[in-house]
């Protein structure tokens, strides 16, 4: 039996598109932070951004979406707004290892604050699984950076919303 393939709305693609872009962003400031200071957060929390932006590029070839990532190289965006942020965030890390921390969690704040808005548009399981997925391991990370940091004030998401996300248990994000 053929499974019948869902179309995606325009919000739906570009939604699908900004977070593939997204994903890479949180993975190369990652690596940039690791080339500066040599931590593991950094290096580890990296290799699962590559996994995201893995998982989002297999929606967009299941949906036969060009892929905008067309110069994997670091630091190097389609979306203009994505490559200001690139630059802005590396600029501040660079200023110490205890800001490119901060901006690790910001990262992670603003991955989940978008992903929240991006499940409002959509009723389609293939992207809601993979968004929750997503969200689950921004959830991780950003508690793992939150304990390098030690206090840490919210940037993008609530005070409430923080303190039940770093008050939680590590989760497993969809793995057995």
């Amino acid at each position: 039996m053929n499974e019948k393939l869902v179309l995606l709305t325009d919000q739906e693609k570009s939604d699908l598109l900004f977070l593939r872009e997204e994903e890479k962003l949180a993975r190369d400031v990652y690596i940039y932070s690791y080339n500066k200071y040599n931590m593991n957060i950094f290096s580890n929390i990296s290799n699962s951004e590559q996994h995201h932006m893995s998982n989002v590029l297999n929606l967009l070839n299941k949906y036969g979406l060009a892929d905008p990532i067309t110069n994997n190289a670091p630091g190097v965006f389609s979306n203009s707004e994505l490559q200001t942020l690139y630059n802005q965030l590396t600029n501040t890390c660079d200023v110490s290892l205890n800001k490119a921390l901060e901006v690790g969690a910001n990262i992670e704040y603003l991955d989940i604050k978008d992903i929240n808005k991006f499940k409002s548009h959509t009723s389609n399981s293939d992207l809601l699984d993979v968004y929750d997925k997503l969200t689950c391991g921004s959830r991780n990370h950003m508690r793992a950076f939150v304990r390098q940091l030690g206090t840490y004030k919210p940037i993008y998401i609530s005070q409430t919303e923080f303190n039940s996300i770093i008050n939680s248990s590590k989760e497993q994000c969809g793995r057995q």
